[in-house]
């Protein structure tokens, strides 16, 4: 029941996000040509068609990483596998208490803003790129970003199964869990991704979202949607470290992680893309 509440309330706020953000964003010049598009009859089917396997490739990421503790209990107990490499001992040694310096200054205001902008402004910024790309119809834009975010969940999985790293909020003597003390209800949802608080390397956040920055700024022309995609992608990163989450060390391996997946998407996707397309639709080959 409380996954149902978490579920639909990051929905409901996320969606409403979203519709401003269309409204606000998107030129209203573009909205009534779309609208003159869609009333003369333009056939959307092949779009979608063309779209969906890569929408189900991220979703099917998204629930394997939602499967870890499954997976990690089946290694432990079935296979005897150790999964205690000590990568956040070795964070500590290298980077020591600096991240500490984040909450040199606290206020109950400064943390509800950050909570909101983790957790409801990071969907946002994730579903409205999607969203921008969708409803200009850029298809070949968005098939490159749903296959860097897949790159950015595949190459985070294993690190986190293998090599799990504690939120600092739970290791640092200086550092407090901000946004796990805010409610149990967000602690429980946050569990739903994060069992036990320690997908720290690398930075998901940080990853992911400037991966949406990068798409914004470099396969868009829209100013307004590129001032938000800045802006809201810099207050992502302080909130990583403000709310007593990542290290350091995450941000740095969240950085290198999207230079790469966008990187590969953007240069390699058509051939990636074709054999994709071998694979889901052999029968139009």
């Amino acid at each position: 029941m409380t996954d149902i509440r978490i579920t639909l309330t990051l929905f409901t706020v996320v969606l409403f996000m979203n519709t401003v953000a269309y409204y606000v964003i998107v030129p209203p010049g573009y909205r009534k040509e779309k609208s003159s598009s869609n009333a003369k009859g333009l056939d959307k089917r092949s779009f979608v068609i063309e779209l969906l396997p890569y929408v189900g490739l991220v979703s099917f990421v998204y629930l394997l990483i939602k499967s870890q503790e499954i997976l990690i209990r089946e290694l432990v107990n079935v296979m005897g596998i150790s999964l205690d490499y000590g990568l956040a001992r070795d964070i500590f040694l290298l980077e020591g208490s600096k991240v500490s310096i984040f909450q040199a200054f606290t206020s109950p205001v400064l943390t509800y803003v950050s909570s909101f902008i983790y957790i409801f402004g990071f969907s946002f910024l994730l579903t409205f790129t999607f969203i921008f790309f969708l409803m200009t119809d850029q298809l070949e834009t968005l098939k490159e970003y749903t296959v860097a975010l897949s790159f950015i969940y595949m190459v985070a999985f294993p690190f986190y199964i293998f090599t799990p790293v504690k939120v600092t909020g739970y290791t640092l003597p200086g550092m407090t869990p901000l946004l796990y003390n805010l409610s149990p209800l967000i602690a429980s949802g946050l569990r739903t991704v994060d069992p036990s608080f320690d997908n720290c390397f690398p930075s998901l956040h940080a990853a992911l979202s400037i991966l949406a920055m990068f798409f914004i700024l470099f396969r868009t022309d829209n100013n307004a949607l590129k001032v938000v995609g800045v802006l809201m992608t810099l207050a992502i990163q302080f909130t990583i470290f403000y709310l007593g989450i990542h290290w350091i060390t995450d941000f740095i391996g969240g950085i290198i992680l999207a230079l790469l997946s966008y990187y590969l998407a953007t240069k390699y996707h058509s051939p990636i893309a074709k054999k994709f397309h071998h694979v889901v639709w052999p029968d139009k080959q």
